[in-house]
């Protein structure tokens, strides 16, 4: 939103000490004109930027309880309501940033019947699924009876989030994120199966050639659409952003609905490329 972070001094960066996908965000968006909204569902460091609270809650260890009932129905109200106020808009794209998002997502469509564990990728590329499936497995142990409780315990308070944004919203969503988003399209199947038919997942190249993860075949089982953003970065002047192409990292914060945003609109994947090289040399040398 302001081309530098307010809430610490460095660069972006991934725990592996990558360039974050924010950065494919920010420079796609710079390309076209569009509002830009940042709704805070749960974060335990408030943004430093104007902001909507959905009076969400940081999400817990799933294998003890991920989001607190009472939370988890404050955070689907107050989106519903969010929702519902931006139907003057177009059609919405939502993005997302959540740390372990892809366990959280895993157990979620666990949950709900499906083999989640072998949906989700990983921003790394040895995606740790038997780590994943020992933390689901254990999360999922003695849970609640009650399927909306279970919901609860194994999900976080994202995809809430997302689900009732959606929920509320009357027209078109691009879901803007990896394979966190397959859990929301199974939330909204199982909770609002009537908002299906205007959805579709925009993630990036990256998410779908996964070899360790099945996103185009949920996408179909579920009853969804896919689209992704076909830009290569081996073709970045930056060697951060070059192993984007070798299994890292992948997608995140919006990257994907971004670049597919802006190559809707005309952009060239060359015109991306450059454009998030230029704002990685800006953010190096501040």
């Amino acid at each position: 939103m302001t081309g530098r972070c307010r809430s610490i001094d460095v660069v972006p960066i991934t725990p592996d000490g990558i360039p974050t996908p924010a950065l494919i965000s920010r420079a796609s968006l710079s390309l076209v004109k569009t509002n830009k909204l940042v709704v805070n569902a749960g974060s335990r460091v408030k943004p430093r930027i104007p902001h909507l609270d959905l009076g969400g809650e940081p999400g817990g260890d799933i294998r003890k309880w991920g989001v607190r009932e009472e939370v988890g129905e404050t955070i689907l109200e107050n989106a519903k309501s969010l929702g519902e106020n931006l139907q003057d808009e177009e059609f919405l794209v939502v993005g997302e940033s959540i740390p372990a998002g892809t366990t959280t997502a895993a157990a979620t469509l666990e949950a709900l019947g499906y083999r989640g564990v072998d949906v989700v990728s990983s921003s790394s590329p040895a995606n740790p699924k038997d780590l994943k499936r020992r933390v689901v497995s254990e999360a999922l142990k003695n849970g609640p009876v009650d399927s909306r409780k279970l919901i609860f315990k194994v999900t976080d308070p994202v995809i809430l989030g997302i689900v009732g944004l959606v929920s509320g919203y009357p027209g078109k969503v691009l879901l803007a994120g990896g394979t966190q988003m397959t859990a929301v399209a199974a939330l909204l199947k199982e909770w609002y199966p009537d908002r299906l038919k205007d959805i579709t997942i925009g993630t990036t190249r990256w998410i779908v050639k996964d070899p360790t993860a099945r996103i185009v075949d949920f996408v179909k089982e579920i009853g969804v659409r896919l689209s992704f953003a076909d830009v290569d970065f081996s073709l970045s002047r930056h060697e951060g952003l070059r192993v984007y192409e070798r299994g890292f990292v992948k997608e995140g914060v919006g990257a994907g609905g971004s670049m597919i945003m802006a190559l809707s609109r005309g952009v060239s994947p060359r015109d991306i490329v450059n454009s998030v090289d230029d704002l990685y040399s800006k953010l190096t040398q501040i």
